[in-house]
């Protein structure tokens, strides 16, 4: 099941003309699909984090950045700073998942939003099931990875429709 949010794909469809769109459907290597998986990972990402460039976003900044201790960027950053901060980002949490392969993206992805911590634990947090599942060579982890769609406990269709998206982007079976 195809699911893409019509404003994520009108971003990256090229216009078609109406009497060719009855007639011939576009190639499936236009749009967002043409795009590296990493160039994907970014722009779904942008997408659903928006713009954090308001002081009440803090410590939050760009397109969803954290602040760490000793950074001094501010709120006013310009959109090609966020965007050099995402990726960057990125890179550095497909690193830190380098070990699982083709997967790396799709976790970066995750780890993203809601750390890395939670994926990979720590002293207090045990390895999720989806890290569990993978470490194993187990790649059925459709079910894990729709699961992290909570937000104070409560079940978001928001994030839930953004899993989807980013499972079929970046989810090679």
């Amino acid at each position: 099941m195809k699911l893409i949010p019509c404003l994520l794909a009108a971003l990256f469809l090229p216009g078609v003309h109406p009497a060719k769109a009855q007639t011939q459907p576009p190639p499936r290597r236009l749009g967002i699909y043409g795009l590296s998986p990493f160039e994907r990972a970014v722009a779904c990402t942008k997408f659903y984090e928006g713009w954090h460039g308001e002081k009440k976003h803090l410590p939050y900044i760009g397109y969803g950045h954290k602040l760490l201790p000793g950074e001094r960027l501010t709120h006013k950053i310009s959109r090609a700073q966020g965007d050099s901060l995402l990726r960057a980002d990125m890179r550095k949490l497909c690193r830190m998942f380098r070990r699982f392969g083709r997967d790396s993206l799709l976790l970066a992805c995750l780890a993203y939003q809601v750390g890395p911590y939670r994926l990979l634990g720590n002293g207090k947090m045990p390895k999720s099931r989806l890290i569990r599942k993978l470490e194993r060579g187990d790649r059925d982890i459709r079910q894990e990875y729709l699961r992290y769609c909570h937000w104070n406990g409560k079940k978001i269709a928001s994030i839930q429709r953004r899993r989807r998206v980013e499972l079929q982007l970046l989810f090679a079976p």
